[in-house]
């Protein structure tokens, strides 16, 4: 990226190895998916290998291993650092930059043709949801053209970056006002989670709304924790199939 200085130039971090699920039937849609903190790609490809997408390509890639602030340091797999998980913590610009360029730079070799989406769990919704905001503004947080032209964003579990500065990001882009009311995004959580809570997810789905996003979709979960079950999966692909106008078994 050709806005990184000397500051950041040592910030650098290496994305890990990257895994593909291949489409079972005619290829349709290509979904870069995010795994969480401390995880990696290859967890994520195994679940979407079950998913019952014949027409979706999977692309499951894997976080640079990076110091952690929320762990005082110590080292994990991360699209960004991450200090505590609440609406005041500050937000890691640099981290989120270069993890949506990862996504963009992934979905660069797709044919014209086939529509392309994002999407994550917790971190990795995160990243999806920031990913939308970009597309949406046609920039990064730096400035620098956004690339991709994505068509849907799903997270599991997670939460919008940046909430605060949205609006500001919108203002000023020709594009932006309609981009944002025809691009649609699901978010799914569970209410008894214990790590990303669910009021920040919840507020996160009403933050987009208020910034002229009118196609957004919140799933509340009684009783799920943090993480994935067949219910909510269930809910992903309708959606999916319905956003993205999928043939579904009909290879």
């Amino acid at each position: 990226m050709s806005s990184v200085g000397g500051r950041s130039a040592g910030r650098a971090f290496e994305f890990g190895r990257t895994y593909v699920v291949r489409p079972k039937g005619k290829h349709q849609a290509t979904i870069v998916w995010l795994h969480g903190l401390g995880d990696n790609g290859s967890s994520w490809s195994q679940l979407l290998e079950t998913i019952p997408l014949p027409n979706i390509k999977w692309i499951c890639p894997t976080a640079p291993t990076r110091p952690m602030s929320i762990f005082g340091g110590f080292p994990s797999t991360a699209w960004f650092d991450v200090e505590e998980l609440s609406e005041a913590a500050p937000d890691d610009l640099e981290g989120l930059d270069a993890s949506a360029a990862h996504v963009a730079n992934l979905l660069s070799t797709e044919p014209a043709d086939i529509k392309l989406g994002v999407g994550g769990f917790s971190m990795g919704a995160a990243t999806a949801l920031y990913s939308a905001s970009c597309f949406t503004a046609g920039k990064y947080g730096n400035g620098n053209a956004y690339p991709a032209n994505i068509s849907a964003a799903v997270g599991l579990s997670g939460w919008l970056p940046c909430s605060k500065t949205l609006s500001n990001k919108l203002q000023g882009v020709d594009e932006a006002t309609r981009r944002a009311q025809s691009f649609p995004i699901l978010m799914c959580h569970g209410k008894g989670d214990d790590v990303v809570p669910f009021k920040f997810g919840e507020k996160s789905s009403k933050c987009l709304s208020a910034n002229g996003f009118q196609d957004v979709t919140f799933k509340a979960y009684n009783g799920l924790g943090h993480y994935t079950i067949p219910e909510e999966t269930d809910d992903v692909c309708a959606w999916l199939t319905s956003k993205l106008g999928l043939e579904g078994n009909a290879a």
